[in-house]
């Protein structure tokens, strides 16, 4: 996965969503929130077990379409400090994300996509 997009498109559904991620969690996935490309849309997926948010923006480019869960409150703090207007490249390799704005660069571990809970898949009353 790998595509950039404007600080500004990211941080506005990035608050939303992680909002509803608790940062003491049973499972480590919870804390993370999932992350999926394509085409031009990107989709920011954060759960609690009992709610999930999705929120949803364009990307500016996208150069490889896929999904990664990455930390949600480490990457919205990483957005904030950033400057205003600055363009963010955020590409996964390896089992890591690497997100690039300007001189910048930060590395984010990840979890697997598969381990991030499906609130649609659960079943109940």
């Amino acid at each position: 996965m790998k595509f950039s997009i404007s600080r500004e498109a990211l941080l506005r559904p990035l608050t939303l969503v992680a909002g509803v991620v608790e940062r003491r969690q049973t499972l480590p996935v919870l804390s993370n929130v999932l992350i999926q490309v394509e085409g031009d849309q990107v989709s920011l997926t954060g759960t609690d077990l009992e709610v999930e948010l999705i929120g949803r923006t364009v990307a500016s480019q996208v150069d490889q379409a896929g999904a990664a869960t990455v930390p949600a409150r480490k990457l919205m703090d990483i957005c904030k400090s950033l400057p205003d207007q600055s363009d963010i490249q955020l590409a996964v390799e390896e089992g890591r994300a690497v997100l690039r704005s300007g001189r910048s660069r930060f590395t984010l571990s990840t979890l697997p996509v598969a381990e991030f809970p499906n609130i649609e898949d659960a079943d109940g009353s």
